[in-house]
């Protein structure tokens, strides 16, 4: 029989790359029912989620490395549950930051403007950068041991995708809900773009509130008026008052002087105007401020807008045209207080909007734009959730959900930049419009072929929120679409909640008729170890290709997995990454073990199967059962964390599993087994039956080390005498059955309970040998009462001596003891009582108050087990759970009573 050792330590560094390889071109990440092929099978049913699609030019980053982990455990536990699975890749064009990118490089290398250099050149130059960067992005994704159908990647500008984002916009625009018009928007000065209100972050920061006099026309009075942009004055169209405000009601009607251009602007009444608030009195500038826009509204104001499109003052700022905003704000005050209209100024904290992208403060400006009209759309995407056609995980995200859609404005979809999808509308001279899925050569109007494009591309959200069902062929209905969609869930962070996944509801109930998704999963933002958020001005920023470069992928995949609860912020350090790198080795050696274990095996006649339908044989220690319904409990309890969306939890206890269960007790326990002729063959197999299970529960957490792990193990054991173990095995574990689980069969609980009964005994020796540093190599003697299980510990007599560090040969174990053995020491476990004579290695006289802490210990249970049992939960709680508790009320009193009369 040939050997086959592992190496002592495990090296990621030269396994990963040669896994994922041999994984990719193997066609593992393909789906096995595939629609264009001729052995496609309609009734298998499909698994699949679209990648949420990372920025061209990005750079991995901890966010990626969380949605990457999640997916891709998705993916594979779904793989591996038998579904034709397939996960989209692809990257978005990314608009604003793309360009915003390339315009920076443009600056800094050659010092030209993109102004300067033309849209033809900037946008060629910018198929440039994506060529060059934009595959960056998929390598660092693969590091992760993403199983994408790579053969299937996309990228939002690509002709397939250009050509549905042209059907979407046609479609909406043929039904009128697509219109185009002067509207009040945020306008980006440094970007020279309209930006949507999701794409502006309000922070709260120092200003200051200006106030000055508003003249009324034709009389020496004037009424007070406070704001904290000045240069907006040159816009104002009327001065609000409350209607029943005794101090200004004498002016509704009039008219007021605008400072310094001398206009005329009317005196008016709303109630949206708090009398307590400020002087009690409002300029409006409705070309700049949203809720001046309503009012101007209400009262058929005149809108004026002040600024151009670089935030400086335009033809109706007077002598202040020209002037930046912020250089006009200080000459109108200047020009205002030697007028003697200045009253004063004070200190005010406000909330200030800026450019998610550009940093600088939004302007809110009137502009022509696109928009679309949101209500049906939105109303849709509503009764999605609410029939329940779409579950949101966690649900607590659902009532976001409903109050944005319920409160949700006309989308405006147009953007001034040069990166992205051209809106498809053509003008003629005379200013007809030709909306065309095609581009056109003459006005559908009036025939003129001088026609050219709107200058404006879409909003990125736009062509993103078609991703679902854009990737797999729409508008055409391609066998990928038609088998692959819906898709199945959306993985996605809670923060781009509104940017992107309500976008897709909506897009996809609009254009296909269907959900896009049956399950939106959202996880939280991951935070550095403190709960920070992580910046690289606070040097916190955790990198994801660094970190796997020491530790490995599978440990920083691990941290991720086990640190997070869906829709839960997760802190992520080093020192978990490093916990968990100490895991994979764990598992490797695990590996070692088990495989030598099948390397001692005699060449002779196979066995047959040990188990009947599951349960343990004749030739099963108490170990060997212990250990299998321990298992079994873990695939239910995983099967059900998966079935919740709980993978943190499910990850945790394959953890707990694998390090104490299996490594730290059964090893050990099998160490002594092996020894034994008898039971050899037995115990190898049941360290390989649990050892592969255990490896498939683990694949979708750790991929490289259990396929790397899993396949050393099959080729042991193909060239082993019991080869028939893995004779359903495939040749790679990425494609392995997961593990299904068994109903409970009655024989479990009490094999369990026996064997947690004989850890609590060496647990306790253990606990004592450690308190009074007694060398593990000493071997002790040992009497013990066993009561009504002495039977159990007799059987159980090897290996409760070498687990617990005992002199077999000086070992006793009878029901009672007459009496106390002088110069003991006496231990308590459950409702057994251990004498260890430790005359000459430790003081006696010592030993009480540990024995008094421990019925301390014990007293408490006791007296929280009463309080329970007596309250409402006697009643309420079901049967075998307050049987339970009942139970453990019993031992514990057992145990009180036993220490007690030690102490006597």
């Amino acid at each position: 029989m040939t050997k086959h050792e592992l190496p002592k330590a495990y090296d990621f560094k030269s396994t990963e790359q040669r896994i994922y390889s041999m994984w990719e071109t193997g066609g593992y990440f393909k789906p096995h029912n595939d629609p264009n092929k001729p052995d496609f099978d309609p009734n298998v049913k499909p698994f699949v989620i679209s990648i949420p699609p990372p920025n061209v030019t990005g750079e991995l980053h901890i966010g990626h490395a969380m949605f990457v982990s999640v997916e891709d455990l998705m993916i594979r536990y779904h793989r591996m549950k038998g579904f034709s699975t397939l996960w989209v890749p692809g990257s978005d064009h990314a608009g604003i930051a793309t360009q915003l990118m390339v315009e920076r490089d443009l600056l800094k290398n050659e010092e030209i403007t993109r102004e300067e250099l033309g849209r033809e050149k900037f946008v060629a130059r910018t198929w440039e950068w994506k060529k060059k960067y934009g595959g960056m992005i998929y390598n660092q994704i693969r590091r992760l041991g993403a199983s994408c159908d790579w053969d299937r990647e996309r990228f939002t500008l690509d002709e397939g995708l250009s050509r549905a984002v042209r059907e979407a916009f046609v479609r909406l625009y043929e039904k009128g809900l697509i219109y185009r018009g002067p509207r009040l928007i945020n306008w980006s000065p440094g970007l020279k773009t309209a930006v949507s209100d999701l794409e502006v972050e309000y922070s709260e920061e120092q200003a200051t509130l200006y106030y000055f006099k508003y003249m009324i026309a034709g009389s020496d009075e004037f009424i007070p008026v406070a704001t904290i942009r000045p240069e907006t004055i040159l816009g104002d169209t009327a001065v609000a008052v409350h209607p029943e405000d005794e101090r200004f009601k004498k002016f509704i009607g009039k008219k007021a002087i605008v400072p310094i251009l001398g206009r005329e602007i009317p005196i008016i009444a709303d109630d949206y105007v708090s009398m307590e608030f400020g002087t009690g009195a409002l300029k409006i500038t409705p070309g700049h401020d949203p809720n001046d826009y309503a009012i101007a509204q209400r009262h058929n104001l005149p809108i004026i807008s002040m600024l151009d499109k670089e935030a400086k003052v335009n033809e109706n700022g007077g002598q202040y045209k020209g002037q930046d905003r912020i250089v006009a704000r200080k000459n109108i005050w200047a020009d205002m207080q030697a007028a003697g209209l200045v009253l004063k100024t004070e200190p005010y904290t406000t909330t200030i909007p800026r450019s998610q992208r550009g940093g600088e403060i939004v302007e809110p400006m009137i502009s022509e734009q696109w928009f679309v009209k949101m209500e049906s759309l939105a109303n849709a995407g509503l009764d999605a959730v609410r029939d329940g056609r779409i579950k949101i995980v966690p649900e607590r995200f659902e009532k976001v959900y409903y109050n944005w859609l319920d409160n949700i404005k006309d989308w405006c979809i147009s953007r001034q930049l040069w990166w992205g999808h051209r809106i498809p509308v053509w003008y003629c001279p005379d200013n007809h419009m030709t909306v065309a899925r095609e581009d056109p050569t003459q006005c559908a109007t009036c025939g003129s072929k001088e026609i050219h494009q709107d200058d404006d591309v879409l909003d990125t959200w736009f062509s993103s929120g078609l991703w679902p069902f854009s990737t797999l062929g729409w508008p055409e209905q391609t066998p990928d679409l038609k088998y692959f969609y819906p898709t199945s869930y959306m993985e996605t962070g809670y923060d781009i909640l509104f940017f992107w996944v309500a976008r897709m509801i909506m897009s996809g109930l609009e254009y296909t008729g269907q959900v896009p998704f049956h399950t939106v999963y959202l996880h939280g933002l991951v935070r550095d170890e403190h709960g920070h958020k992580m910046s690289k001005t606070k040097g916190n920023v955790l990198d994801p290709l660094i970190v796997m470069d020491e530790f490995g992928t599978d440990a920083l995949r691990f941290t991720m997995l086990v640190g997070s609860t869906p829709g839960n912020d997760t802190n992520v350090g080093i020192k978990k990454v490093e916990a968990n790198r100490n895991f994979a080795n764990k598992i490797w050696n695990a590996g070692r073990f088990v495989i030598n274990a099948i390397d001692s095996l005699d060449d002779g006649p196979q066995t047959v199967d040990s188990t009947v339908n599951g349960q343990p044989s004749m030739a099963w220690s108490l170990a060997d059962s212990w250990i299998w319904a321990k298992l079994q409990t873990l695939i239910r309890d995983v099967e059900r964390q998966f079935q919740n969306f709980q993978y943190g939890q499910a990850g945790q206890q394959i953890y707990e599993f694998l390090w104490s269960d299996f490594a730290d007790w059964y090893v050990e326990i099998s160490k002594g087994q092996l020894q034994n002729a008898e039971s050899r063959r037995q115990t190898v197999e049941t360290l390989v039956r649990v050892f592969d299970i255990t490896l498939r529960l683990l694949h979708p957490f750790t991929p490289f080390i259990t396929e790397e792990v899993w396949g050393h193990l099959r080729t042991a054991l193909l060239d082993s005498p019991i080869s028939h173990l893995a004779k359903d095995w495939p040749e790679v574990l990425i494609v392995a059955k997961f593990p299904d689980p068994r109903e409970t069969e009655g024989w479990e609980e009490p094999k369990i309970a026996d064997f947690t009964l004989i850890q609590e005994l060496v647990r306790s020796i253990r606990n004592l040998r450690s308190e009074k540093n007694i060398a593990p190599s000493k071997k002790l003697a040992a009497q013990i009462a066993a009561g009504d299980k002495t039977d159990l510990l007799k059987e159980q007599t090897q290996m409760i001596a070498s687990l617990a560090g005992l002199d077999h040969s000086l070992l006793t174990i009878q029901t009672s003891l007459k009496d106390k053995p002088a110069d003991s020491v006496a231990i308590v476990a459950g409702s057994i009582e251990i004498y260890i004579p430790l005359t000459g290695m430790v003081d006696l006289a010592n030993d009480r108050p540990r024995l008094e802490k421990e019925l301390k210990e014990a007293q408490s249970h006791i007296e929280r087990l009463e309080k329970l049992l007596s309250s409402d939960f006697a009643n309420k709680a079901p049967a075998a759970l307050v049987a339970k508790e009942t139970e453990k009320l019993a031992a514990y009193k057992d145990t009180a009573e036993k220490i007690s009369a030690q102490l006597m």
